[in-house]
């Protein structure tokens, strides 16, 4: 890690974000840029730098961006994204924190970056006023992200579906100590 700079990000920072976020929407997940549910990714400063309930963090290596994580102040949405109201109804956008953008560059994975930028996440929504939960979905078909967010939290609702095209799993984080 201590070849690392994990830190909130910086105006400059956001070119290399928005490329780490689109490599892996096209890389790993491989459906890409879809409009109705990356709307951040367009313009992380204004999602993420402009709002003061909400965060983008990145790891730096050798000054360029790496990895990412980012904290939205909002549940999940219905629509566009296909789950049932009553996960929304779970968690209100007005107090629930979601953790969003989790990606890390193929060649900086397994040296802890994922972990380290979703503690800093966790700790903004701990300090931050108003917020009664952490949530987030992943997606069990990409190697390794279930079992990574389930060490860290608690399954809530599980999408899965082999004829759709998400194999969306929703889950809880604890921000109580």
């Amino acid at each position: 890690m201590s070849d690392y700079l994990i830190r909130a990000a910086l105006s400059s920072d956001v070119p290399g974000a928005r490329r780490v976020m689109l490599d892996t929407f096209y890389r790993d997940l491989r459906y890409g840029y879809l409009p109705d549910h990356h709307d951040d990714v367009i313009d992380p400063a204004r999602a993420y730098l402009c709002h003061p309930r909400q965060r983008l963090w990145v790891a730096v290596h050798e000054r360029q961006v790496v990895a990412t994580t980012a904290i939205r102040a909002r549940g999940p949405a219905t629509p566009p994204h296909p789950h049932p109201a009553w996960l929304s109804a779970r968690y209100p956008d007005h107090s629930t924190a979601q953790l969003f953008r989790v990606y890390v560059d193929p060649g900086h994975r397994r040296c802890g970056l994922a972990a380290e930028l979703v503690t800093h996440a966790i700790e903004f929504v701990r300090s931050t006023p108003g917020y009664e939960r952490l949530c987030l979905h992943t997606d069990a078909s990409v190697e390794g992200a279930l079992e990574f967010w389930k060490s860290l939290g608690t399954v809530v609702h599980d999408h899965r579906d082999p004829a759709r095209r998400f194999q969306t799993v929703h889950l809880d984080i604890p921000i109580r100590r």
